[in-house]
């Protein structure tokens, strides 16, 4: 059986295209083709279905996609136990991450990490909590950031309480009060955030027992915030979403304060890989001195 096999197989399952794998891996198509073909022969079944659109696992192939994960996964943390027995911290880390935390905080945590272990390649994969907490438990990525509660039998380092905030537009009658008054939220046409990222704002409208007039829904943050400053309706967002942006938009702060707890969470540090357990540890370290 062979490592390159496997990996070149569940990067045609990640794209979902011989010729998208060929260009990323730096094969040609048919090189990827006879690979594959290569590893159904091996198993005796077939693993894709092949059409115009692309490639598709078969369902004996959607069996053995975990067990071939767990295999790489394995067999990285073996390559970094043996360089880090020789002193060489090298390996990758694949991390599920959200786009305030990208925008804010890896930047600067991987660039210090990376003056201590420049040998140690990072993959960020983006996503909503509740995709980042899938990946986690499938084995994905090596850790997430997440909003707390998550689920219980991760590993989980908590990091920051982050303040939620009303967005709404300059031109809102509300835009120049105090704070947002909770009960008129539920009269609002309210944007949020797709299924799976929405935890943060419908845990405020849970804990004040609201029922928000949802008019819009978007993936992206940054595209809520753009409906807001035409006047599309309000939304709360965290702070450190609207932070450090030149956003025309008014922030209030809640009528009763709420936070999101964002942390960091692995499956298992017992099984953790020495590369990704050095990270967590620097992510704690790198957080507490970028907030002093």
């Amino acid at each position: 059986m062979s490592i390159t096999k496997y990996e070149v197989f569940l990067k045609v399952v990640e794209l979902g295209s011989l010729t998208k794998a060929a260009d990323v891996l730096g094969f040609t198509q048919s090189g990827i083709s006879h690979t594959i073909s290569s590893l159904e022969m091996e198993f005796g079944f077939s693993l894709l279905v092949r059409n115009r659109s692309g490639v598709k696992l078969t369902v004996n192939g959607e069996q053995v996609v975990q067990p071939i994960r767990e295999i790489l996964k394995w067999n990285e943390q073996l390559k970094q136990q043996v360089a880090d027995i020789h002193g060489l911290e090298t390996g990758t880390i694949t991390i599920g991450t959200f786009t305030s935390v990208s925008v804010h905080w890896l930047p600067g945590m991987i660039k210090e990490f990376r003056k201590e272990y420049p040998y140690i390649e990072f993959k960020l994969m983006e996503g909503g909590y509740l995709e980042i907490e899938q990946w986690i438990e499938a084995g994905v990525v090596d850790c997430g950031f997440i909003s707390l509660p998550t689920r219980d039998k991760f590993e989980v380092f908590p990091l920051k309480q982050d303040r939620m905030l009303a967005i709404l537009s300059q031109e809102h009658p509300l835009s120049k009060a105090p704070y947002m008054p909770l009960a008129q939220m539920a009269y609002e046409d309210f944007i949020i955030q797709k299924a799976g990222s929405d935890y943060d704002a419908r845990r405020v409208f849970e804990r004040a027992g609201i029922q928000p007039n949802i008019k819009f829904t978007a993936g992206d943050d940054y595209a809520i915030i753009a409906m807001v400053e035409n006047g599309l309706g309000i939304s709360v967002l965290p702070e450190m979403v609207i932070s450090r942006q030149n956003h025309n938009v008014a922030m209030l702060e809640l009528e009763e304060r709420s936070f999101r707890s964002l942390g960091i969470a692995v499956h298992s540090m017992k099984y953790a890989s020495p590369a990704t357990r050095r990270f967590l540890k620097h992510v704690q370290v790198w957080l507490k001195d970028y907030s002093e």
